[in-house]
């Protein structure tokens, strides 16, 4: 159960063997181009790839714990384990199996997550004296999560699901004996009833607990037909800060929460927040005077960036702080004097850390094309995180918040993987699209570049569709790079990280406006005289695939795409899909009125396609279910269009969450496009088809 990690050779054996499996897993007649020279990082690399997460700091700075994951090839699933090492990055030695460590606020004990008896994920508290002692403290039927210690250190809060079983009395006639009767059908009354990868959700409601740290029967604080979210202690230990929407008819509230204390003693909740809109994240100042937290005004845009806000902590004089900045603030942590409060923000392509002081002067503390997440801020000003860029994958490093150019890096666990590898570099790009907007992207070239060659070109378009590529080190970019293609991914209009207007621009013209936006980024990287326009590919995942079924039913200019996860069809996908929040997505309910419906779904315009396009999606999705799918391919197939429908087996929305699966991913999807090799209607494109449908 507490298995050790296994060590970087033991776990190369498999890749031979996974790589042949791959190999032979390519389409029937797929052409097999040469492969990459041995000196790129490729799918023969991934199985042997690692990541840090989390990092934690002792409440002396002296020691961090942190999780290492990595990829368990015989049983094809991602593990965890803790580890720990000096403040300085030395000593770094495994601890056990797990993720999610925390320091006890003495420092004598971790509490983690990872699998106990009766089953599935446990709280698990591990002393860090010389004896290292473990004890599993719960033994609960359902999944604990947001774990936290009290301030003394006596107790850990946890929010978990309580199932409830729907009552229906049937006056039925009673199984004979030994009947085997079909087992009896699930009763749904819920409007959100399921929800990917988890499946159908039990009948019941997030509630918060409390549980002794020697162990013991966890104590629920929280009771009602709602969710509760969060469970933060405030700092004399005497009550929990929560979110949650504790309202009549709470299902049926879109995006509305409000913040809430609930004392530990005799359950008593009081409500901090009243304004409509949601509120979320409260975080106390380290003398409880205050409480940050995060939130909007109630909107209809789809998009609307959240604000920074601080109130007493009896819910008075609420106030924003962040009105200018236009990014929205997470991960909150007061600094030492509660003067003020750090926070991550998203911007354009990076995530950097803030500092915004109870007067709302905000100062940006890191800066530079990367992706910064926080772990923690010592009272010290000591921060340790993580730190990825498009060219050095994610590690764990520190620096100092007054000197935050100072970074040292203190581990790099694919040293090993990388040493001799030339990898691709990427390019930031932006340019000028219609009405006058102006869109960022990224050109990523193979490790050879030659700007007087003429290369393939990938268009590789993000999900959300209010989501943010970034400039984070990207292995599957790499490994295309490697195969010889140029990608161009970029964040057009809808995209978050660019202020709420920018996000909101596609509100009722998706896709649309951003197809603008990604056409007008092909042609900019095409008129740099390196791409051979016949060579165009273009893929992407849910609101990606969405774009690549809507771009080839409006161009022929690309020799193959890939619609992997999508939506063809608004009309079936509102109800189908894990949630009723869809609906809100439209000016008009179907039934009332189908016709945006139907002028936004790419199903409507199959009858222009003449690309060859795949299509990849997993059997359990539900975001975006197979129907989606099938629908596209269906009358891709009566138009007599070239397809191909890859159904990933043991997946939910997306292809790649299994590690052979996204080895499979990459293999498809270049194995299709070599198939290709000019858009339809010219020598090695797909012919021009007049499909008879009567």
């Amino acid at each position: 159960m507490l298995r050790s990690l296994p060590s970087r050779p033991q776990r190369r054996l498999a890749v031979a063997c996974v790589g042949l499996a791959v190999v032979l897993a390519f389409p029937a007649g797929a052409q097999r181009a040469e492969g990459p020279p041995k000196d790129r990082l490729t799918l023969h690399d991934y199985l042997d790839w690692e990541d840090v997460s989390n990092p934690r700091l002792s409440p002396d700075g002296t020691k961090i714990v942190f999780t290492r994951g990595w990829i368990d090839k015989v049983n094809d699933r991602r593990e965890s384990a803790i580890w720990v090492m000096d403040a300085d990055g030395g000593r770094k030695r495994f601890l056990l199996n797990g993720s999610n460590p925390q320091w006890s606020p003495d420092g004598t004990r971790i509490v983690f997550t990872a699998p106990g008896e009766p089953g599935g994920t446990q709280i698990w508290v591990r002393y860090m004296d010389a004896e290292g002692a473990t004890s599993q403290i719960t033994r609960v039927s359902e999944s604990p999560s947001g774990i936290e210690w009290s301030p003394d250190g006596r107790s850990v809060s946890f929010q978990m699901l309580v199932p409830r079983r729907e009552s229906w009395p049937l006056a039925l006639p009673a199984a004979p004996r030994g009947a085997k009767w079909v087992e009896p059908p699930r009763v749904v009354t819920s409007l959100r009833y399921r929800a990917d990868r988890q499946g159908f959700l039990p009948e019941g409601n997030t509630q918060l607990f409390v549980v002794s740290a020697d162990g013991g029967t966890p104590r629920q604080i929280t009771t009602g037909d709602w969710n509760h979210t969060g469970g933060t202690w405030t700092p004399d230990g005497s009550a929990l800060l929560f979110s949650a929407n504790r309202v009549p008819d709470a299902e049926y509230a879109w995006r509305e929460s409000d913040i809430y204390r609930v004392q530990i003693a005799n359950g008593e909740i009081t409500r901090l927040t009243t304004r409509k809109g949601p509120d979320a994240n409260p975080t106390p100042s380290p003398d409880g005077r205050f409480i940050a937290y995060t939130g909007y005004d109630s909107t209809d845009a789809t998009w609307q960036d959240s604000y920074l806000y601080v109130m007493r902590a009896d819910g008075s004089e609420p106030r924003v702080l962040t009105r200018s900045l236009d990014r929205s603030p997470s991960g909150l942590t007061w600094d030492a004097t509660g003067s003020g409060v750090y926070f991550v923000a998203e911007d354009a392509g990076a995530r950097h850390l803030y500092h915004v002081t109870l007067t709302g002067t905000i100062k940006q503390v890191t800066s530079g094309a990367q992706l910064i997440s926080i772990g923690d801020i010592h009272r010290s000003g000591l921060v340790v995180g993580t730190r990825t860029t498009s060219s050095s994958p994610g590690n764990i490093v520190r620096f100092a918040v007054s000197s935050p150019n100072a970074v040292t890096t203190l581990t790099d666990v694919n040293r090993d993987l990388l040493a001799g590898k030339r990898l691709a570099t990427t390019e930031e790009i932006w340019y000028g699209s219609v009405d006058g907007f102006r869109i960022q992207g990224w050109i990523v070239k193979p490790p050879d570049f030659d700007p007087g060659k003429k290369y393939p070109m990938m268009l590789e378009i993000h999900g959300g569709p209010h989501s943010m590529y970034n400039v984070g080190f990207s292995f599957a970019r790499q490994d295309h790079a490697a195969h010889g293609y140029v990608v161009l991914y970029t964040n057009p209009r809808g995209s978050t990280g660019y202020g709420s207007a920018f996000g909101n621009a596609i509100k009722n013209a998706y896709p649309g406006k951003d197809y603008d936006d990604l056409m007008a980024g092909v042609d900019s990287v095409i008129n740099r005289g390196y791409i051979d326009p016949d060579r165009l590919y273009v893929f992407g995942c849910s609101g990606g695939g969405v774009l690549t079924s809507w771009i080839v039913g409006h161009t022929n200019r690309f020799a193959a795409a890939s619609a992997n996860c999508p939506v063809t069809n608004w009309l079936s996908f509102v109800g189908t899909t894990d949630g009723a929040s869809w609906y809100r997505n439209f000016e008009k309910y179907p039934w009332d009125d189908p016709s945006e419906h139907l002028r936004r779904s790419p199903l409507m315009y199959v009858g222009n396609v003449r690309t060859p396009t795949m299509l990849m999606t997993g059997v359990n999705d539900l975001r975006t279910p197979m129907g989606q799918t099938e629908e596209y391919y269906e009358a891709l197939k009566v138009l007599k269009v070239p397809t191909a429908m890859i159904r990933f087996n043991n997946e939910w929305h997306g292809t790649s969450s299994t590690p052979s699966n996204f080895l499979r991913t990459q293999a498809f999807l270049r194995s299709w496009f070599e198939r290709w090799t000019a858009p339809p209607g010219k020598p090695g494109g797909a012919p021009i088809l007049q499909p008879d449908l009567r």
